[in-house]
């Protein structure tokens, strides 16, 4: 059973900067992609970012880029999001997920397994 556990969420102030790490654990890590969602009270869980297995293809979505940058170790079986010039409009929990394949995707729905969350929260 694979399980994902978020750390790093908290509270700073707009232009202020966090790192989040996921722990993943029940299976080999580095050949599946791993992704950041978020999701704000009322509103959609929504794509961050995401990296590959193998070779660490990144995506961001349109509104993090260049601020967010994703990135992964597979000795640590860990992923991490960092996090800089955040805005109030970021403040959401957010979540990490694995794929059961390789390639990045966009779209919750394909990935399988979840962690609990970590909330973020950007005053301003």
């Amino acid at each position: 059973q694979v399980q994902l556990v978020e750390s790093g969420g908290g509270l700073v102030q707009a232009g202020g900067s966090l790192r989040l790490s996921c722990a993943a654990s029940g299976r080999t890590f580095s050949s599946y992609a791993m992704g950041w969602f978020r999701q704000a009270p009322g509103k959609e869980r929504e794509f961050v970012a995401a990296i590959s297995g193998g070779v660490m293809t990144k995506y961001y979505a349109d509104y993090v880029k260049g601020r967010f940058t994703i990135s992964r170790d597979n000795a640590k079986t860990t992923v991490y999001l960092q996090m800089n010039s955040l805005k109030p409009e970021d403040t959401a929990v957010y979540y990490c997920a694995q794929r059961g394949l390789g390639v990045v995707a966009t779209t919750p729905m394909v990935y399988e397994y979840w962690g609990q969350g970590t909330q973020v929260t950007v005053s301003s």
